[in-house]
């Protein structure tokens, strides 16, 4: 879902006043953490309670990942909704009243002598509105539908998938079509923070600078096709979607034959007492358009042509110690063409002029000397369950170039290291509702990109609301 929290990536803070300290410090007290209620619909269409399908709402258990895998089924009489009351409505609303306080530095400014300079800012704010409908339209056949808008009400289809389940009697044979979440074990529609750039994983969402590659953002929704296989137990996972390279976005904006695979495999091992941890890998591979044709020297929307390649692959584990402690990693090694590294790409949302175009608009070769740029992340995750309505969490992401696109650029640009703190409280868990405390507190650094060449990036921001759904 599209949050507040995944639409400002950019801010900071490092000190912060005693009155606002004090006013966060007001909710830690008050709660540190959440536990359950998936969408509350779920839970009232099995008399479930919300902590059986999830760790911290809305991050998935076990159970809750092999619920989501059957298609929002327990695979017994009271899957198909002729058995429901005609009363019940798969429906659930999201929204968070928040308070927060945003650092950013290094931000342009023609007061400042060196061009440059921090601005903070503090104060009450909304996220935006998520409309969550899910489940089945009969035995087998299931959906899910999520409207979503920005704080401002803007709406957009963030989820619009139909999915045939156990095709055949065969839970190895699940097909689903629309727009949908890929199948990140680690998801970031599931994630437990709010913040801008703690409110997203940036490891899958990383460009390199000067890079013209938008469609290889595992974090966002795309459209597509996908097949998923699974053991009857859930312990062996596979998956494979094919999608169009276009982010996600309706329409044909970008070209011909531009497609995209996404790929997991995983399996998951009982470790007695310890728990189920899984371990698997995943990989994207795709081609877009570089260049587009052009009428009177403007470019033409769906004209793209010149499809070069990029890649995004790694592991994943998810590894638990006992009911209250697991810590989850992802790994990362992405790669774009040298077209993408150079700025080519993504003429639709962001044109670069004399770029991209052909027929004398823009060159048909790339300058001498140009590579793919590649480069190499990790994130790591922690989380601490101190009861079924309480927990903990914590994340360290980095992202290191191991090579830029063209030669003589500081091998550092656009490192990016960020740290994360949070804690959620649910006072309650019911079928009907839930509602969580929540404050979080998170870190940014990125070299290089700052206003004045050299410099570096560095944002924080301090968050503290009641998340809230019914």
């Amino acid at each position: 879902m599209r949050m507040w929290a995944q639409s400002h990536l950019c801010q900071k803070q490092r000190m912060f006043s005693l009155l606002a300290a004090a006013f966060a410090l007001a909710f830690l007290i008050i709660g540190t953490s959440q536990s359950a209620s998936a969408i509350p619909a779920f839970a009232r269409k099995y008399g479930l309670r919300c902590s059986a399908c999830h760790e911290s709402w809305p991050m998935l258990n076990f159970f809750g990942q092999k619920f989501k895998d059957n298609g929002y089924q327990l695979m017994n009489d009271r899957d198909a909704p002729i058995w429901q009351n005609p009363g019940y409505w798969p429906v659930t609303f999201r929204i968070i009243p928040i308070w927060h306080r945003v650092s950013t530095a290094q931000v342009a400014t023609d007061q400042s002598a060196t061009g440059e300079q921090k601005i903070t800012q503090s104060g009450f704010d909304l996220s935006g509105l998520d409309f969550h409908t899910g489940g089945t339209l009969d035995k087998n056949i299931s959906f899910y539908v999520l409207p979503s808008s920005d704080a401002t009400a803007s709406f957009h289809f963030e989820t619009v998938m139909a999915r045939l389940d156990n095709i055949g009697g065969s839970s190895w044979f699940n097909i689903k079509l629309g727009k949908f979440e890929l199948d990140n074990l680690l998801s970031e529609k599931r994630i437990l923070t709010l913040t801008g750039n703690g409110g997203v994983y940036q490891l899958y969402h990383f460009i390199p600078q000067g890079d013209g590659n938008i469609w290889g953002q595992m974090g966002d929704n795309q459209l597509g096709l996908e097949w998923l296989g699974h053991s009857a137990n859930d312990r062996t996972r596979v998956s494979a979607a094919l999608l169009s390279s276009n982010d996600g976005q309706v329409g044909l904006p970008y070209g011909a034959e531009s497609y995209s695979g996404f790929f997991t495999a995983s399996q998951a091992f009982d470790f007695g007492k310890l728990g189920v941890s899984r371990f698997g890998a995943y990989a994207m591979v795709g081609e877009a358009p570089t260049i587009w044709l052009t009428s009177g020297g403007v470019g033409i929307p769906g004209s793209g042509t010149g499809n070069k390649g990029f890649s995004r692959e790694g592991f994943v584990g998810q590894i638990y110690f006992g009911e209250h402690a697991d810590v989850t990693v992802v790994t990362q090694h992405g790669e774009d063409s040298a077209w993408f590294g150079q700025g080519y790409g993504d003429f639709v949302d962001n044109p670069v002029a004399g770029t991209n175009f052909l027929n004398g608009y823009g060159v048909t070769s790339l300058p001498a000397g140009s590579r793919n740029p590649t480069w190499n992340g990790v994130l790591v995750e922690p989380h601490y369950v101190i009861s079924p309505q309480a927990i903990i969490l914590a994340r360290w992401e980095t992202i290191r170039m191991s090579q830029q696109s063209t030669p003589g650029t500081a091998s550092n640009l656009g490192n990016i290291s960020t740290y994360t703190v949070g804690a959620r409280f649910n006072p309650f868990m019911t079928p009907r509702a839930g509602f969580a405390y929540h404050a979080e507190y998170n870190w940014l650094h990125q070299d290089g990109t700052g206003v004045v060449p050299g410099t570096n990036i560095n944002t924080s921001e301090l968050l503290a609301g009641f998340d809230f759904d019914f």
